[in-house]
């Protein structure tokens, strides 16, 4: 992720006009629409925004939701674009984030893993290259990185002190010089440790479905690394039943059901 002027954006909002007929305030709501001053954000990104769809559009979604496949189950995947709560359902435990807490609901004590990591992770990794759009994001200059000698050109994404449980965490975005489409995500976890680290992993990302106007990945692979090189596919995940829609999800939806408990997250080693 690499060297340039760092330059920091901002998002405004502006509501369209009220139609002429009486409304509710819900509908109301529900008709406002997003303009993004795309010119925040380097010339490259922005031209990644516009062959994913465009961040206009996407600013404009309220729910995200997706499907992961897993060998005993699946996952459902549910975040509200607007407030980032979050619910991942299974048919043995529940994940959910309010917006300010993480709460497990696990009756028969089968979720290992670490709630407050994994809460939103996969909607990370399903949404880029959008969620590069967030506030308090620091944009840089990188070499491209090279995989079976083609070049893909890249920007280095870092964050402002205090964004976000890990702001030391590192992503580079790269990008199909000829279709601008994203192409690799690399990033390295800092999450709890307080130190940048310097393992990186790679993703690919070649495999597209368009949903509501946004192009969005059917699958993401992720590559072995040796000395820093991408190597050969290690593992693919795949997205099904993916929707997004303008209306937003209730907080009642996302909020801690009585039998749930809020978590912390476990120190990573």
């Amino acid at each position: 992720m690499k060297y340039l002027a760092l330059m920091v954006f901002s998002v405004f909002f502006i509501s369209c006009k009220q139609e002429k007929k009486e409304t509710t305030k819900e509908e109301v709501k529900n008709e406002e629409k997003v303009a993004v001053v795309t010119s925040n954000y380097p010339e490259e990104l922005q031209e990644v925004f516009k062959a994913h769809g465009g961040l206009d559009t996407w600013k404009n979604m309220g729910t995200l939701t997706f499907d992961i496949p897993k060998p005993d189950a699946k996952e459902t995947h549910t975040v509200n674009l607007k407030t980032r709560e979050d619910k991942i359902e299974t048919s043995t435990y529940t994940i959910g984030h309010n917006g300010a807490k993480t709460w497990l609901l696990d009756t028969d004590g089968t979720y290992k893993g670490d709630a407050v990591f994994y809460h939103n992770l996969m909607f990370y990794f399903y949404a880029m290259p959008f969620v590069l759009a967030d506030d308090g994001i620091v944009y840089e200059e990188t070499e491209p990185v090279v995989f079976e000698g083609k070049g893909y050109p890249g920007i280095k994404i870092s964050y402002n002190p205090g964004v976000g449980a890990s702001y030391k965490d590192l992503y580079f975005i790269h990008f199909d010089p000829k279709t601008k489409k994203m192409a690799w995500l690399g990033y390295s976890v800092s999450y709890r440790s307080g130190e940048v680290s310097n393992k990186y992993s790679w993703i690919h990302y070649n495999d597209w479905q368009t949903v509501n106007g946004l192009v969005l990945p059917k699958s993401i692979t992720w590559h072995n690394v040796e000395e820093g090189l991408i190597k050969d596919a290690r593992n693919t995940v795949t997205f099904e039943n993916v929707t997004v829609t303008k209306e937003a999800k209730s907080a009642s939806f996302f909020a801690k059901p009585e039998a749930a408990v809020f978590v912390e997250g476990k120190v990573q080693e």
